[in-house]
C-alpha cells in the first residue's frame, strides 16, 4: 500500500470518528500544551531578566563590588556564614576602585541591603513603601537615569548633607500630579523635611512592579537618617561591555591591596556582573526544568496507552474490513502499515493541537497576566516529535495485531 494511500485512509477514518479521536487525543494535547507553555513562560522570564531587570538592578555595561555576591541563594550555609563575616564596603574601597579604573565612566557607592521603604509624605498626601537609597551622584549615571524635571544630585548635596531627595517618576505623579511641579517642593521622608531636586524619567514596568517607585538621597543624609546598611556596593559602569572583564579583574585586584590581603587569601568580597544575575536565574528555572519532564512523560503515557486502547477497539470494529482488504491480496505488510500510520497521524495530530493549544496559552498568559511568554522553535519541535513517537510506540501492537488476523476468521465476522 503507497505511504499517500495509508495517509489518505488514515485521515478518512479519523475524520468519521472524529468527536472520539478529539478525546482520544485529549491527554496529549494537555501534555504538549503544558509543555509548550511553561517552556515559553520559562524562556520569556529568561530573555525578561537579560533584557530588562539586569539593567534595572545593576546597569547596563555595569558591574557592582559587593559584600554579599547576587547568587546567595545557590551557596551553603557555611559559606553564608562565611559571607557574613566579611567587612562592608567603605568609601575608601570605592575610591580604591576608582583610582583604579581612570577610564570608567562612573564608580558609585550606593547602599545596599536591607534598603529601607519609607511613606513619602507632601501635605495631605501620602505614597506608601517607597524604596529610599543613599548613593553618590555618580550612580545616576550608572543607573542611565534621564530626568524628566529639575537636576540630578551633585556632590555637594554629599558633602554638606544637604536634605535633598531625586524622586521616581511614579512618586511624583502619586504627589504632585507630575514631574514638573514636584520640583523644589517640600515632602517628608522618615520624618525628615527634604526638597525635592530632580524627577525621572519614567521605566516603566517589569512583572508589574515599578521601577520608579524610588527615592535617591545624599549617600551622607541616608546614612544620618538610616545608619549604614551592611552590604554597600560600589558600581561602576563601563563605556562598552567588551571592558567589562578586564575592569572587574583590575577592580578585583584593587580591593584586594585596599584590604590588604595576602596571596592565597580568599576575597572578601564579590565582583558581580550582569551575568551572574541571569546565571542565578537560570540556576532557578532548572528546578522547573528537572521536573517537567516528568510531568510531561506521565501524561504522554497515559495519552499513548488511550491510543493504543482506542486503536485495538478499532482493529476490533474494522476486523471484515481487514479481511476484505487480505482477501483482494492486501499483505500483512500493507495492513500493518495503514493501522501503524493512522496512529501516527492520530498521534501527531494530538500533537499540533497541543502545540496550538499552548500557544495560545502563552499568548493569554503575556496579555493578561505580568509574566513573560516566549515560545521557542525547539519546543515546539520536541513535542511533534513527543507526538509522532507516541503513535510509534503505541501503535506498533494494534498495527501488528491487525496485521496477522487470518483473512478467513476475518470475514466470518460480523
Amino acid at each position: 500500500m503507497p505511504l499517500a494511500e495509508a495517509l489518505r485512509l488514515a485521515l478518512q477514518s479519523i475524520w468519521q470518528a472524529r468527536l472520539r479521536s478529539f478525546f482520544t487525543l485529549l491527554g496529549i494535547i494537555v501534555s504538549v500544551g503544558f509543555l509548550v507553555t511553561v517552556v515559553a513562560v520559562i524562556q520569556g522570564m529568561n530573555a525578561y531578566v537579560k533584557e530588562n531587570i539586569t539593567g534595572a538592578v545593576i546597569g547596563t555595561n555595569a558591574f557592582q563590588v559587593r559584600r554579599v555576591p547576587i547568587a546567595l541563594g545557590l551557596l551553603t550555609d557555611e559559606e553564608i556564614r562565611q559571607i557574613n563575616k566579611r567587612p562592608i564596603i567603605e568609601r575608601d574601597d570605592a575610591e580604591a576602585v576608582r583610582r583604579a579604573l581612570p577610564d570608567a565612566m562612573a564608580v558609585a557607592l550606593q547602599s545596599g541591603w536591607p534598603t529601607p521603604t519609607s511613606d513619602v509624605v507632601y501635605r495631605n498626601r501620602t505614597v506608601g513603601d517607597v524604596l529610599i537609597f543613599g548613593v553618590t551622584p555618580p550612580y545616576q549615571t550608572v543607573q542611565d537615569y534621564r530626568f524628566a524635571a529639575g537636576e540630578p544630585l551633585a556632590d555637594l548635596d554629599v558633602t554638606e548633607r544637604r536634605s535633598v531627595v531625586v524622586l521616581g517618576y511614579d512618586v511624583a505623579e502619586k504627589l504632585f500630579g507630575g514631574p514638573e511641579q514636584a520640583i523644589g517642593r517640600p515632602i517628608r521622608i522618615a520624618g525628615r523635611e527634604m526638597r525635592v531636586k530632580g524627577v525621572t524619567a519614567k521605566k516603566g514596568r517589569v512583572l508589574g512592579q515599578s521601577f520608579d517607585g524610588f527615592g535617591l538621597v545624599p549617600i551622607s543624609t541616608f546614612e544620618s537618617i538610616y545608619g549604614r546598611r551592611r552590604t554597600t556596593t560600589v558600581s561602576v559602569k563601563m563605556r562598552d561591555a567588551e571592558e567589562i572583564d578586564g575592569a572587574m579583574a583590575r577592580a578585583q585586584e584593587a580591593m584586594r591591596l585596599s584590604r590588604r590581603l595576602r596571596p592565597g587569601e580568599a576575597d572578601d568580597f564579590t565582583v558581580d556582573k550582569a551575568d551572574a544575575l541571569v546565571s542565578f536565574w537560570r540556576s532557578l528555572t532548572k528546578v522547573l526544568f528537572t521536573v517537567l519532564p516528568a510531568v510531561v512523560c506521565i501524561g504522554i503515557v497515559v495519552g499513548g496507552i488511550v491510543i493504543m486502547n482506542i486503536m485495538l477497539m478499532s482493529v476490533t470494529e474494522r476486523t471484515r474490513e481487514i479481511g476484505l482488504r487480505k482477501s483482494l491480496g492486501a499483505n500483512r505488510r500493507d495492513i500493518r502499515r495503514q493501522f501503524l500510520v493512522e496512529a501516527i497521524v492520530l498521534a501527531t495530530l494530538g500533537g499540533v493541537l497541543g502545540v496550538a493549544s499552548g500557544w495560545a496559552l502563552s499568548a493569554a498568559v503575556a496579555g493578561f497576566t505580568p509574566l513573560p511568554s516566549r515560545v521557542t522553535a525547539w519546543s515546539v519541535a520536541v513535542s511533534l516529535a513527543l507526538g509522532a513517537g507516541t503513535g510509534i510506540l503505541f501503535g506498533v501492537y494494534p498495527a501488528t495485531r491487525a496485521a496477522r488476523l487470518d483473512p478467513i476468521t476475518a470475514l466470518r465476522s460480523e
